[in-house]
């Protein structure tokens, strides 16, 4: 009698060589660092227009401030503020003071972005529209490209320089064109403002790719507080005070809004994508502040600023295209 086959046949077992075993390792880690990337690129856009969201209502909260502050008092009561809040958030979390070597890039920050920038642009909306003033400064990205490239010693393309110098003879000509044929002393004040904003957006997004953001401008301003406090005791007593809703509440944005939270995304943002590709996103920054100075300020705008708003834009549309 023969024996029937068994209906039961061996089953094949899979055996993974190490080899496959490895290079699905490799294709897992790897598309768990692109998903990551992905994650930050999207964190760092998002913080960086927030950054650009809130500094855009700085010249409007700037004249709100002044209907009941003078411009010293108003520089130094929010740099205080500002550096008030900074050294609370540093001493709550312990954040141990920086190493040596980022003390420079602090110092060009805080009198970039703390002192210059603020003192700058308010001595210049005692007399000028924030709708101006927002045309002129609209040219910071590129002051700021600039400034990196020289200090980097990086090559750009002639593009690049040509688009630059362009936006720049459009600023030029409309600041020339609001005053009457030469540019005012706000015009001036302004234009100091981008140079030193320049350096200060600079130093700030190099150094927040070593540190968190907000400790880049926490410490800045905390290191404005000696200034801050001397600065506000010369300049109450000598200026009027009228404090009015619109003055509390300006301030109180300026000092918490645009310079402490609005540096602090925006250094993270600068941080996570890059110095170039955050500056992309302030295009929008000139054209939002028009925006609220019509709304929240009742400025009536002259044909020439969106036109020339609009303009600079298309310059420092180019200049990111050149730079890669």
């Amino acid at each position: 009698m023969k024996l029937k086959d068994s209906a039961i046949r061996p089953t094949a077992i899979a055996v993974q060589s190490p080899a496959s075993t490895s290079a699905s390792t490799s294709t897992g880690t790897t598309a768990g660092t692109a998903d990551r990337a992905a994650d930050r690129t999207r964190s760092g856009v998002l913080l960086a227009a927030l950054g650009v969201a809130s500094f855009s209502l700085t010249f409007p909260a700037t004249a709100w401030a002044l209907e009941g502050l003078g411009p010293w008092s108003l520089v130094s009561c929010r740099m205080a503020l500002g550096g008030l809040i900074a050294g609370i958030c540093l001493l709550a979390l312990r954040v141990r003071a920086p190493a040596r070597r980022h003390w420079p890039a602090l110092c060009a920050v805080a009198g970039g972005t703390c002192v210059g920038f603020p003192l700058l642009t308010t001595l210049a909306l005692q007399t000028s529209t924030t709708s101006h003033a927002a045309v002129v400064v609209g040219l910071l990205p590129l002051t700021t490209a600039a400034y990196s490239s020289v200090r980097n010693r990086t090559r750009h393309s002639r593009t690049f320089w040509g688009a630059a110098v362009v936006g720049a003879a459009v600023v030029i000509a409309f600041a020339v064109q609001q005053s009457g044929g030469s540019p005012t002393g706000s015009d001036l004040y302004l234009f100091a403002a981008l140079l030193v904003c320049a350096a200060g957006y600079a130093e700030g997004g190099q150094l927040a790719r070593e540190m968190p953001g907000w400790q880049v401008i926490g410490w800045a301003l905390v290191l404005c507080l000696p200034v801050a406090a001397v600065g506000a005791a010369l300049a109450l007593p000598a200026e009027p005070v009228h404090l009015t809703g619109h003055t509390i509440a300006g301030l109180l944005w300026l000092s918490a809004g645009s310079q402490f939270v609005g540096m602090w995304v925006w250094y993270r943002g600068m941080g996570a994508i890059g110095v170039a590709r955050a500056s992309q996103l302030q295009l929008a920054q000139p054209l939002l502040t028009l925006v609220w100075s019509v709304l929240l300020l009742g400025e009536h705008l002259t044909p020439a600023a969106p036109v020339a708003a609009v303009a600079v834009l298309v310059c420092i549309g180019v200049t990111q295209r050149a730079r890669g």
